[in-house]
């Protein structure tokens, strides 16, 4: 035995003559279909026509698809929800400034109706005190006068002579007035509930008929002139000058007068000590 006979070959161990055969036909089939292809000359080549498979949506792939557009629907809502509440927002902001802007206006317009309803009564107030002087003026003139006449006469229009009670028409007249005092006073006022001095006057006298001029002024000149020691219940008096007298009452008899004096005291009932009148008409 050789001593390399244990040894295995490494060569590979030998095909079987068919596959060899095979082999050498396909190699020569092909070999020979070459050169007759290049005997030939060159062919027409035939289109290769390929189909592609596309792959085919499965149940998982449809489901990831719908929840994609569910997702950006979603997401559209919440863009559209979103520009709605921005909406309303800035809608609140314009109300609210609106609304302030119209509550300081408001409260301007009070400041300033507040500040005229002072300056009114302000001036109410220096009207008042500026018709007390005239009168204290007046009363001072007319007492002056009135000492120079008394003394022949022994009377004085602070201290006018007894009067008999009224009747008839004059009555009448003195009723209307009395039945007033409490009454507002009210600038243009002809009653039935407010007055000023001329309309309450008026109002008196056409009880009985008589229809007087609307204003003090006219009033004082329209009965006949009597001196102040020889008044009688249901006299006008006046106060100023005649025929330009700023305020009128009707005599009541007792030395006391009706009149609508001013805003603060209304129609009352005074004694001529506390506002001595300038002179006297007597219409009745």
């Amino acid at each position: 035995m050789s001593h390399t006979a244990h040894i295995p070959s490494h060569r590979k161990p030998r095909q079987r003559a068919s596959k060899s055969a095979l082999r050498a036909g396909v190699a020569g089939g092909v070999l020979s279909t070459i050169a007759v292809a290049g005997a030939a000359g060159p062919a027409q080549a035939e289109p290769v026509t390929q189909t592609i498979e596309m792959p085919t949506i499965t149940s998982g792939f449809s489901t990831a698809v719908a929840a994609s557009a569910q997702a950006t629907q979603q997401v559209a809502l919440d863009l559209e929800a979103q520009a709605d509440e921005d909406a309303a927002a800035e809608s609140a902001a314009k109300k609210a400034k609106k609304a302030k802007a119209e509550a300081v206006r408001k409260a301007e317009a009070q400041k300033k109706a507040e500040a005229a309803a002072k300056a009114k009564a302000k001036a109410e107030a220096e009207a008042e005190a500026a018709e007390r002087a005239s009168r204290s003026a007046e009363r001072t003139n007319l007492s002056a006068s009135a000492g120079s006449s008394g003394s022949s006469s022994g009377t004085s229009a602070s201290d006018p002579a007894p009067s008999s009670n009224a009747s008839g028409s004059a009555a009448s007249v003195v009723a209307f007035a009395k039945a007033q005092v409490g009454d507002a006073y009210v600038a243009g006022g002809t009653g039935p509930n407010s007055w000023d001095c001329s309309g309450l006057v008026q109002a008196a006298f056409r009880t009985v008929g008589v229809d007087l001029p609307r204003v003090s002024q006219s009033q004082s000149t329209a009965g006949t002139p009597v001196s102040l020691d020889s008044i009688q219940p249901g006299d006008i008096l006046y106060w100023g000058s005649a025929g330009n007298a700023y305020h009128v009452a009707v005599y009541i008899g007792g030395g006391e007068f009706v009149g609508a004096q001013n805003s603060s005291t209304g129609t009352v009932q005074r004694s001529m000590d506390y506002d001595p009148p300038t002179g006297a008409v007597r219409v009745l």
